[in-house]
């Protein structure tokens, strides 16, 4: 599976992301990442780095040992170095730190670490020079990307190797790759450096560490989920809700009332989209006097709102969590307002780790729903008169029984991807740090269960759309206005059921449908506003 369902989208936005004069917003970290938006330094925050340089070069002339200054880093802290050694200090720190292997990350998941990084380093509180951020504002202008591969980072002292390969492209050192076309080569960084007329740094006392030491990976990989599954979130209640209609089931129990039983605010929101989505449809069983509907559908139907609702309000909590990342100044030493220069622990992932655990959990859930509701359109015991597996011509064709399978084992391997890195922790730097988050590792396999998430709902309405041919085959009632539109949407590029096809293309244009966010705006021309 691909990390992400927005990796190839890369049209540009022109207007810049400021640093240093305000928060950054998850939006922000989106649009730097993946559209290429551009990004310039408030002018105040050149100030305030200034005057945080000044602090470090006092430091760097007392003949006291100050940590990341004068000495050692890590369990090599009580090692002083002399001053005629200290260029080299940074340049052995880069270049021993930038240790990863295996597959590159993606582009997008550099840049935000860039962009997050870059922040931290506009908030005068690291003590780089005006031109360290200057430099490495140009190079995410230039599109310029370092290779950073997927392993090498524990999360202690946040993501050192990958940052450690983006501060070896500030060097002029290392491989990156130019502008956002994934079959290019990678390109020695000074060569890509020369051709974009950034100038190599010769990092001074303090700057190699301020570049490495902090949780800037695992926060971009959460900024970047939390876009993702804000969208899928709202896919997940159009999928239930297709597939209600077109399992004839009632739409009764998303009754506003009912819900607010219970008022959690992401099952609320659920539900109301669930309603929209509804609106108008001839399919769902309504209660009329006289006339016998169905008692209850099944749980993966009538608990959707419940079940969505759960997975929102976890991401809300982690987008609270990424909104205080976000105004945070991550490093060790840091330069305080004040002019101290003190050791702290804000490096440590486990804020963030713990929420990209908890947002695999929900996105594991979320898909294993919606799997157990494409389940029900191919059982003849449960679907309510469609055919067997959606087929044509049940015996001869198949219909959606190995698409259900695909589903299935999606499921199996997000339960996998469920278990929590955060839990674990491998002592390193010969027991200096002892206890690590393991982030980077919480954010890759998160990446991998969004991914999953959006086939597995792609599926679902694969089944729901090809059911709604069968019900207008059998005069059933009309469709509602959105779900018509999701039907509509499918047979632009999938073709009504006629005999077994190729079964494969159908399912990734489903999946592109949900990625691209076109089931979604979709639904919301349909129904004449945005889902909640």
């Amino acid at each position: 599976m691909s990390s992400s369902s927005h990796a190839s989208v890369t049209a540009q936005h022109s207007e810049p992301v400021v640093l240093g004069a305000g928060p950054l917003r998850v939006d922000d970290v989106v649009a730097v990442a993946r559209h290429a938006a551009p990004v310039a330094l408030a002018p105040e925050a050149l100030d305030r780095v200034a005057a945080s340089r000044r602090v470090i070069e006092e430091l760097a002339s007392d003949s006291r040992p100050h940590y990341g200054v004068s000495t050692g880093f890590g369990a090599l802290a009580r090692v002083q170095i002399p001053v005629e050694k200290r260029q080299q200090l940074q340049r052995s720190l880069i270049r021993s730190h930038a240790a990863g292997t295996g597959p590159e990350a993606e582009r997008e998941v550099v840049r935000a670490l860039m962009l997050l990084r870059l922040n931290t380093l506009a908030s005068g509180r690291t003590g780089v020079r005006p031109a360290v951020v200057e430099s490495y504002a140009a190079i995410l202008n230039a599109g310029i990307t370092p290779v950073v591969h997927e392993y090498g980072s524990l999360g202690c002292s946040g993501d050192l190797s990958p940052l450690a390969h983006c501060a070896l492209t500030l060097m002029g050192e290392g491989e990156v790759r130019v502008g956002a076309d994934p079959g290019a080569a990678p390109v020695p960084a000074a060569e890509a450096l020369a051709a974009a007329g950034i100038a190599p740094l010769v990092l001074a006392e303090k700057e190699g560490l301020a570049l490495i030491n902090g949780t800037d990976g695992m926060l971009g990989m959460l900024c970047l989920a939390l876009h993702d599954l804000g969208r899928l979130l709202a896919v997940a209640d159009v999928a239930a809700a297709a597939s209600v209609e077109a399992l004839t089931g009632t739409d009764a129990v998303f009754a506003e009332d009912l819900q607010a039983l219970r008022p959690h605010p992401g099952q609320a929101d659920a539900a109301a989209n669930m309603r929209a989505v509804l609106a108008g449809s001839g399919l769902v069983q309504r209660p009329r006097e006289g006339e016998f509907t169905r008692v209850q559908d099944a749980y993966s139907l009538r608990c959707a709102p419940q079940v969505h609702g759960a997975a929102r309000d976890t991401a809300a909590h982690a987008a609270r969590v990424a909104a205080v990342e976000l105004v945070s100044a991550i490093d060790n030493p840091v330069v305080t307002p004040d002019g101290r220069v003190e050791s702290n622990g804000n490096f440590h992932g486990a804020p963030v780790a713990y929420v990209l655990d908890f947002l695999a959990i929900a996105a594991a859930d979320v898909a294993s729903i919606s799997e157990r509701r494409t389940d029900r359109f191919l059982d003849v015991a449960r679907n309510h008169g469609l055919p067997p597996f959606l087929a044509a011509d049940a015996g001869l064709d198949s219909g959606l029984m190995i698409a259900q399978y695909t589903a299935a084992g999606i499921v199996s391997e997000l339960k996998r991807l469920a278990s929590p890195a955060s839990v674990d922790s491998i002592p390193s730097s010969a027991m200096q740090e002892d206890h690590v988050s393991m982030g980077w590792h919480a954010g890759r396999k998160l990446r991998r269960a969004i991914d999953g998430l959006a086939r597995v709902l792609g599926i679902e309405l694969l089944a729901a759309t090809r059911a709604l041919d069968f019900r207008a085959a059998a005069g059933a009632g009309d469709p509602a206005p959105a779900t018509a539109a999701v039907h509509a949407l499918f047979r632009t590029r999938i073709p009504e059921p006629d005999t077994d096809a190729f079964l494969s293309p159908a399912i990734t244009a489903a999946h592109a449908f949900v990625a691209e966010g076109e089931v979604l705006a979709a639904v919301e021309g349909a129904v004449g506003a945005p889902l909640r």
